[in-house]
């Protein structure tokens, strides 16, 4: 199954990976990036899973001032997400197992959760359930419509799947967040389809 070798596949060639995102004059993540820090406090706490070597989501989150706990299958992309910020915690973990006894302001899972197949995908909203406060924003890519896609990486197949949207509104209510924002194949973010969540709020009565 190509889902099953993602991690080797990011682990085989995290150097690559890392110097191709550093050569990219554009900031396309920015924008929504912003709209995800309106949704936090200053400082916030944030769980960045798939943080990858921290480039450029992490580094530009703790340039606003937010701390970052990164989670990744990768050991080299971990290894060099802690040499770029050696002051924010990286652990290599499966985001598909996490449980780290903690709540967090906010959760991403930005280009890395697409990379998950349906099931698995699935199964991860009672994870950012359980690693949710009260308010918590929570943001991941995926695509537009129920499908796999199979894309080249490296000259590699590289697995992503997406539930329909229909499916993920569901999934999201079902799990205590409401959809504050969701744009399909945004133009201005490299065609992403982006989903901008936040856990409900207690009834003030």
């Amino acid at each position: 199954m190509l889902e099953d070798h993602i991690i080797d596949l990011y682990e085989k060639h995290a150097e690559t990976w890392v110097q191709a995102r550093l050569r990219e004059r554009s900031f396309p993540e920015k924008s929504w990036l912003d709209r995800f820090c309106a949704l936090v406090p200053s400082p916030a706490n944030i769980l960045d899973c798939g943080c990858g070597a921290g480039e450029p989501i992490a580094t530009y989150l703790t340039a606003q001032g937010h701390s970052i706990t990164g989670v990744d299958s990768s050991e080299k992309m971990v290894r060099m997400f802690r040499d770029r910020l050696p002051n924010q915690r990286a652990l290599v973990q499966d985001m598909r197992k996490l449980s780290l006894a903690e709540t967090f302001d906010g959760i991403l899972a930005w280009d890395s959760f697409f990379h998950l197949n349906h099931d698995d995908q699935r199964r991860m909203f009672p994870i950012f359930r359980a690693h949710a406060k009260s308010g918590t924003a929570l943001m991941f890519t995926s695509g537009s419509s129920h499908a796999e896609a199979i894309g080249v990486f490296q000259g590699e197949p590289l697995y992503h799947a997406s539930l329909d949207s229909a499916e993920y509104r569901n999934l999201l209510e079902d799990h205590g967040f409401h959809v504050t924002e969701n744009v399909d194949e945004d133009r201005n973010c490299g065609g992403r389809t982006i989903w901008l969540a936040q856990s409900h709020q207690p009834s003030t009565g």
